[in-house]
């Protein structure tokens, strides 16, 4: 006869072996695009959508404030663009003042720029478009032989968002780099501004994670181009930008 106490084990074991784990293995896999637009409009949930219609309205007010005028269309395409241009100069003016000493270049990422700012109404929802993640200003000190080989990079792309420096493009090399109006010095420490996704070497700039220090400013991005903007117009300016040549490629 079969104790109590042993009948409990056998029991406990059988469930334990039946609840064991499987292995699964994904054999096949497909996908759809599901356009999220005026066609998808009857699938929408209305007792959600009656919900948050009054936020919608709320929030559409605040983003629709107009807090500038842009004197004409910028786009953000390289080897220097008007788009590109502008926000590196605004980097480069924002870290300026927070370190209390010009800082020496910026470098931004094209990539990082979301959208077309086209000429006329600049409004709060334009800037979050352009700037729809929460990055931060960072302040880096790098070594010349390692801002070198990021330009060679940039030169190997056709170009990247800078401001204090220029240079030139000539068979996918750069050369005659300065910084400031002096050559670029490989032993020489700079100052650089960016931001934090950068400065961790993403967007393959693994040379600006080589870093000799790094100051995080705890400025967001977003509000830096807000504050900016405002600034601008109160003084009676509208934003604009120019292409000064920073950057050329030689055919």
């Amino acid at each position: 006869m079969i104790s109590k106490k042993h009948f409990l084990f056998c029991l406990m074991a059988t469930a334990l072996i039946s609840c064991s784990h499987k292995t699964w293995t994904v054999t096949q896999a497909t996908s759809v695009k599901i356009p999220i637009d005026s066609s998808t409009e009857k699938l929408a949930y209305k007792a959600y959508k009656a919900y948050l219609q009054p936020i919608k309205q709320e929030v559409d007010a605040k983003m629709n404030i107009v807090i500038g005028q842009a004197a004409e269309t910028m786009t953000g395409h390289g080897p220097e663009s008007l788009l590109s241009n502008l926000n590196a100069d605004i980097y480069r003016q924002t870290a300026s003042k927070f370190s209390g000493n010009e800082v020496d270049i910026s470098i931004i990422n094209l990539g990082g720029l979301r959208t077309v700012v086209t000429a006329g109404d600049i409004t709060i929802r334009k800037v979050f478009e352009l700037m729809p993640f929460e990055n931060e200003l960072v302040v880096l000190w790098l070594k010349g032989d390692k801002l070198n080989e990021l330009l060679q990079y940039f030169a190997s792309m056709g170009g990247e968002g800078v401001s204090g420096l220029h240079m030139e493009i000539e068979h996918g090399k750069a050369i005659n780099i300065k910084i400031g109006d002096k050559p670029l010095d490989k032993d020489k420490i700079y100052t650089i501004v960016t931001n934090d996704y950068l400065a961790g070497g993403n967007d393959k700039m693994f040379q600006l994670a080589m870093y000799e220090k790094k100051q995080n400013t705890g400025i967001k991005i977003r509000n830096m181009l807000l504050d900016y903007i405002k600034s601008e117009t109160q003084k009676g300016n509208k934003i604009q930008s120019k292409l000064d040549g920073r950057i050329t490629i030689n055919r």
